[in-house]
């Protein structure tokens, strides 16, 4: 394998069988990194009155909105209007404003034809969640997606992760987990997963890396060979 293909090894090396992948959504396979930080700015000028910094807004990204909310204020009544506000943005608005990154097709479908087992497990609902992947056709890919309304308890404890696994069935230690927040990493390795670092979403190298993932890339088109698929 070509080490420049990894930008930081951190743990030990993949492990020699791998059963499927799972990835994050937002800020992994969906760009909605903009839009999310748009919709967190008119949220907060709407109903708090003035936008909050943006390192503020984004600094939580990845787990549940509505716990994303309660760092801002502690008044419950000011939570479900934040999120009421966040959402009548985002829902208008997504469609126009999310992307894909460059060459996430070409990632999938090299890993789906070689037969690998993929699935989503994101902190999202299950309607924005479905709305991105069918915006993108990129439905054929996932045999499994775990959102925020499926489970109890969220990234970054493990279960999202272990539950994911488990609908491809699959043990969460053959399986690998790609994410943009620390809250990923986090959740990948307490669940026994590989985790990789992306580098394009929401968070910083130097957070990803302090997260210990077991890998680090800086676009999903070197996700096929890191795998050693396809190459």
């Amino acid at each position: 394998m070509d080490d420049r293909m990894i930008s930081v090894k951190i743990r030990e090396p993949l492990p020699a069988a791998i059963d499927a992948v799972l990835f994050d959504l937002d800020g992994t396979v969906v760009d909605t990194i903009p839009h999310i930080l748009a919709s967190f700015r008119h949220a907060t000028a709407d109903v708090l009155g003035a936008a909050l910094p943006d390192d503020e807004l984004m600094h939580h990204v990845g787990i549940p909105l509505a716990h994303q909310m309660r760092i801002f204020t502690t008044d419950e009544g000011t939570v479900e209007q934040l999120l009421a506000s966040y959402r009548e943005y985002n829902h208008r608005t997504h469609d126009e404003m999310a992307r894909l990154y460059p060459n996430t097709v070409s990632a999938l479908e090299i890993l789906h034809g070689a037969g690998v087992s993929m699935g989503i497990v994101t902190s999202k609902s299950r309607t924005m969640a479905d709305r991105a992947i069918s915006l993108f056709g990129l439905g054929q890919y996932f045999g499994a997606v775990v959102t925020a309304d499926d489970t109890q308890v969220h990234k970054p404890d493990p279960m999202p992760v272990i539950i994911g696994a488990e609908m491809l069935g699959v043990s969460p230690v053959r399986a690998v987990y790609v994410g943009d927040s620390p809250m990923d990493i986090e959740a990948g390795n307490s669940a026994g997963a590989y985790t990789i670092a992306a580098t394009w979403g929401v968070a910083s190298r130097e957070r990803l890396q302090a997260a210990s993932p077991g890998a680090i890339i800086d676009d999903i088109a070197e996700l096929p060979s890191l795998l050693g698929v396809g190459s």
